[in-house]
């Protein structure tokens, strides 16, 4: 095994946590990929995201979502994701229960 860690150590990670409507969820991601992968997502142009962020499926629960991705500065994702929730409003916020899309962060210490 090749012993190479997912993130850096003294970096951090946004661990969004959430669920989507049960009937959306196709929808949820077609429209994720569409503004993540699109040029008008201004976390892709930030030097402070070290690694692009990974959304994951529950394999027990197809409505649970994570994403997660690592930043060498949390307050400059929290700037650019108050951006993001207050001018940008993608549209993959509509299938979220709850319309709560707030991370949690994590330093990575080893």
């Amino acid at each position: 095994m090749a012993l190479i860690p997912l993130a850096t150590q003294g970096n951090y990670l946004h661990i969004y946590d959430f669920k989507v409507d049960a009937d959306k969820i196709d929808e949820f991601v077609k429209l994720f990929n569409e503004f993540d992968y699109s040029p008008g997502n201004p976390m892709h142009k930030s030097p402070a995201q070290v690694k692009d962020g990974v959304l994951c499926q529950d394999v027990k629960d197809p409505t649970h979502f994570w994403l997660i991705a690592e930043w060498s500065d949390i307050e400059e994702h929290a700037r650019i994701r108050k951006i993001l929730a207050e001018e940008l409003r993608p549209a993959f916020i509509k299938h979220i229960v709850g319309g709560k899309f707030v991370p949690a962060y994590a330093k990575i210490v080893s």
